[in-house]
């Protein structure tokens, strides 16, 4: 089989969860008998495509299957092309008006025209793939006349393999020492910053957020604040280049996100042994169990008294780390790659028998 897993803007997206969501489903894939093309476009790029259409030989390149991981205007072509020829559809939903906002300067304003634009733009799939139980439900409130199926972005565990060697590295090269609490990822309000510097301010702990900011015109003026400003042991790091670093210097850590479709790198915490915090919100409860492989707060105060009992309780911090790494090998990418590349299967068949994909219950 001839799969596309395509993602727009691919380039502009590597710092981003939904990159690396995408690496992940590729590289699952690879340990399958899927062959992937990356790029919709006859000769792999829209200007070769053009090319292709003006003698004839067709604007989109040759596939059994179209696998989309955005919502913008080349996802739009791929899915009216599928339409068109009877080329099953799998939409994936990375983006939802939930967890859109409270992300950059106006998209709290903007989030409720993109719900109504996504509502639109999933349904015309033959199957929806989401994160989470969490985000299926999400999506049926819109609602999204489509199947939708939860499948898990996965944990890529081989390449994270390293990182404590890069532990006194990265210490250094940022000035962090101590039990060191730390976040990976973009820095937005929606994945708790306020929290996570509020917290910060009321212990003594070095605090790290391994990811990059905005300070131009788009960025939240949260954003802006607390980046320009930040408590006197809070380090902003920006991008780094091998975020293995970060998990290598941080010890716990504290995601106080407000919304999230599954958040992979929970997923790469726990892989390398570490003691997580997390907010206590409906995704996590499908996949987390506080007091087992995570603790779970739902005020700064809770958030506070959680860093500074795992600070000080090594015990405490072994054992979530223990049984964290176990749950995080629940989201292996042999099964990622196992799962999606039945999917399509199913999916392909179905189109073919000319029958819809059968709802998961």
């Amino acid at each position: 089989m001839r799969a596309l897993n395509y993602l727009e803007l691919e380039s502009q997206l590597e710092r981003s969860g939904i990159g690396t969501a995408t690496d992940q489903q590729r590289a699952a894939l690879a340990r399958t008998n899927v062959e992937v093309v990356t790029s919709p476009w006859r000769g792999g790029s829209p200007l070769s495509g053009v090319r292709a259409a003006t003698t004839g030989d067709g604007l989109f390149g040759e596939y059994d299957v179209a696998h989309c991981n955005l919502v913008g205007p080349g996802s739009l072509a791929v899915a009216r092309h599928a339409r068109r020829n009877d080329i099953p559809l799998i939409l994936h939903t990375h983006v939802t008006r939930e967890d859109f906002a409270e992300s950059f300067r106006g998209s709290t304003t903007v989030a409720p025209a993109l719900g109504r634009y996504l509502k639109w733009f999933y349904s015309q799939a033959d199957l929806v793939l989401c994160p989470s139980e969490y985000t299926k439900r999400v999506l049926e409130s819109y609602p999204v006349d489509a199947p939708i199926r939860p499948m898990t972005n996965g944990v890529d565990v081989d390449a994270l393999d390293g990182f404590e060697a890069l532990r006194e590295e990265y210490r250094e090269r940022y000035d962090l020492s101590g039990t060191v609490v730390f976040l990976v990822g973009n820095v937005f309000e929606r994945k708790g910053l306020s929290t996570f510097c509020r917290v910060a301010e009321e212990t003594s702990y070095d605090f790290a957020w391994f990811g990059p900011y905005d300070t131009g015109p788009h960025a939240s003026k949260t954003v802006r604040k607390w980046t320009s400003d930040p408590p006197e042991n809070v380090t902003f790091t920006g991008w780094i280049d091998d975020i293995r670093g970060a998990y290598g210097a941080g010890d716990v850590y504290l995601f106080p996100t407000k919304n999230e479709n599954q958040g992979i790198a929970v997923l790469e915490a726990m892989a390398c042994g570490k003691a997580v915090v997390l907010r206590d919100i409906p995704v996590f409860e499908e996949f987390y169990t506080d007091g087992h492989d995570c603790l779970k707060c739902e005020t700064d105060e809770e958030f506070r008294a959680a860093v500074e009992r795992l600070a000080e309780d090594d015990a405490l911090c072994e054992r979530l780390g223990e049984n964290a790494r176990e749950t995080a090998m629940e989201h292996s990418l042999d099964r990622v790659g196992e799962r999606l590349a039945a999917t399509y299967r199913e999916v392909r068949d179905a189109k073919r028998e000319g029958r819809s994909v059968e709802f998961e219950e």
